[in-house]
Formats: C-alpha cells, sequence, structure tokens
C-alpha cells in the first residue's frame, strides 16, 4: 500500500526519561481537492455550481479566502532520537513529499516519481 505524504512540521525535543536530543517529525495525507464539478446535473445546479465557482475565485484572489489545492489529513507522528533520526537515512524538510509504503510490516519513505 502505498500513501503520498508531507512533512508538516519538523521540531526538536527532549527526551523527559534520559534528556536525549531527538526530533518529532509530523507526517499529513495528501489528498487532491474534491471536484466541485457534477457528471450529471440539471442546468440550474451547473450554472449556480458555476456562479459559486466564480465568487470563490475572486474572494481567493482578494486574498479574503485561502486558496485550498489539497486536502491535508494527519497521518503520522515520528519521534526518533538523534540516533534514530540518523539511521533512518531520510533528512525530513518542511513540505517535501513522500510516498509511504507500507509493506509486510516495513514502512518506507521513497520520493514520489
Amino acid at each position: 500500500m502505498r500513501v503520498r505524504v508531507r512533512v508538516f512540521r519538523v521540531s526538536s525535543y527532549s527526551d523527559p526519561d534520559t534528556g536525549r536530543p531527538g526530533k518529532v517529525i509530523e507526517l499529513v495525507e495528501v489528498r487532491p481537492a474534491p471536484s466541485t464539478r457534477g457528471v450529471y446535473a440539471a442546468e440550474e445546479v451547473v450554472v449556480a455550481q458555476q456562479i459559486f465557482q466564480s465568487l470563490l475565485t475572486q474572494l481567493q484572489w482578494m486574498g479574503l479566502m485561502p486558496v485550498q489545492r489539497d486536502r491535508v489529513i494527519p497521518k503520522m507522528v515520528l519521534y526518533l532520537t538523534e540516533e534514530e533520526y540518523e539511521r533512518l537515512g531520510v533528512r525530513f524538510e518542511v513540505n517535501d513529499e513522500y510516498e509511504l509504503v507500507m509493506e509486510e510490516g516495513k514502512l518506507a519513505f521513497q520520493r514520489p516519481p
């Protein structure tokens, strides 16, 4: 199974028991924003959707509403010591995207094609 994830936040922490430094990596699942276009709809509905989309676009252009490109869903939080982070061999940077591959009890991070 493959899931596209984005690095949402990377922060430092200290292990409460040992005091050793570590990193917290927050990953979110990335899904395309749902389409607002209906496949089959009455003409009135199509016109109303077009008017609404036009108004929404204008509000976003004016900066009054944020542009929503993708939906993000919290997926995974990793708490790693510095040693574990080094051994993982992945340099997580905010907004980097990966394919999270889950197979046979293993997790792997791959750059998307």
